[in-house]
């Protein structure tokens, strides 16, 4: 019995001329992902793609597993190809979903007839095969509105497939469909939720990360890695640049009021980081800020953190509360390495009273007391890349 994945496609379907641009996104992402698991064909037909193992010694299960966490899909079926034949469709679904349904007690049948010219109806399959497994298993009786199993039958153009209960996939769009952008990455909760939420959307990413050693340790950046690391389950492989921030950080505590220390530590991260991003390609800049969540967060930090650059910052969770981060953080298993207690270089020399309406003709003002675009290609000069 051969047995394939069959990836039912989310908004991709929706898409005019340029749809096959986006599955073929999808097909390449896929084939990268599964790469390890054995020779697997892929292709697309009929708002389908299809995963077909190539010899025995595929790992169809972890083919599987990772299905699910590329973007693009919305669902995944492990399916039993057959002939197009209703005597061997039976037989294959008794077969193939026996475990299923020996432990259920309820199920119904649901087909779909995409070749027209196989002489049984969509409601004909249903009562052929619904009516066979009923005989076959003692246990089941039918349940339309909320079956324990869903038996689906697909009588395609190739050949017949019989499935059961799909796997929820990650859906969204092809990472890499709507271009790259560079996530400023903390090492906090919010900055993973808003990569994964950006990559969700198409969006390749580009990490920055600033450290303040040996303010910050060794071990906070290794955090940072591991965090893009998760988040690349995800997004794909992910490139950090690595930024050296300690001279900045020393200068501005050095020179400038105290009030105004992160407001201008983040005007420099967001110049720096607008350069990095622009040499690596990069369309947008994305944070993890949240409106309201800390001083330099408000509307007015926000807008005067931003002046000075001209590429869009996407913000995917500024309208979201902690909770509503912490859960997706759980969801996409980062919450548990963005608590460990490795501080970022955002907790150093923070001010105890920040200003949290700051007027952008004083924070000028402050800022001429620092060689400004010298202490900039300095930090940009000694980046790392991992």
């Amino acid at each position: 019995m051969k047995e394939i994945l069959l990836l039912k496609l989310g908004e991709l379907v929706l898409k005019g001329l340029n749809r096959s641009h986006f599955e073929k996104r999808l097909m390449k992402n896929l084939a990268w992902r599964i790469r390890h698991f054995g020779e697997f064909k892929i292709y697309c037909m009929q708002s389908t793609i299809y995963v077909e193992p190539q010899s025995d010694d595929c790992d169809i299960d972890a083919a599987c597993d990772a299905a699910t966490k590329v973007f693009g899909v919305v669902n995944i079926s492990r399916a039993a190809e057959c002939e197009k034949d209703i005597a061997t469709i039976i037989s294959v679904a008794k077969e193939y979903l026996a475990s299923s349904l020996s432990s259920a007690k309820t199920f119904k049948v649901e087909a779909k007839r995409s070749d027209k010219s196989f002489p049984y109806k969509s409601p004909e399959i249903c009562f052929e095969v619904g009516g066979a497994l009923h005989d076959a298993f003692e246990n089941l009786e039918v349940d339309v509105k909320n079956p324990e199993v869903c038996v689906r039958v697909e009588v395609r153009d190739r050949a017949a497939y019989v499935h059961a209960n799909p796997i929820p996939g990650a859906g969204g769009l092809p990472v890499g469909i709507n271009g790259k952008a560079g996530i400023l990455l903390s090492g906090g909760i919010d900055s993973p939720v808003a990569a994964y939420m950006m990559a969700k959307r198409g969006v390749e990413l580009f990490g920055i990360h600033f450290f303040s050693y040996p303010y910050t340790s060794e071990r906070a950046k290794e955090k940072v890695i591991e965090l893009a690391r998760l988040v690349g389950v995800y997004a794909g492989n992910i490139k950090i640049a690595m930024v050296p921030f300690t001279k900045i950080q020393e200068e501005i505590r050095a020179h400038c009021k105290e009030e105004y220390f992160t407001i201008i530590m983040r005007r420099f991260m967001m110049r720096i980081a607008e350069r990095v991003a622009l040499e690596k390609g990069c369309g947008a800049l994305i944070t993890g800020e949240s409106l309201g969540q800390v001083a330099s967060q408000t509307m007015e930090a926000l807008g005067v953190t931003e002046n000075g650059i001209d590429l869009p910052v996407l913000r995917p969770v500024i309208g979201m509360d902690k909770e509503e981060i912490v859960t997706i953080a759980r969801r996409i298993n980062t919450f548990e390495t963005s608590i460990l207690p490795y501080e970022d270089c955002c907790t150093v020399f923070t001010p105890k009273h920040p200003r949290t309406k700051p007027k952008l003709e004083y924070i000028i003002e402050e800022e001429k007391k620092l060689a400004f675009d010298s202490l900039c290609d300095e930090a940009i000069e000694n980046i790392e890349i991992i």
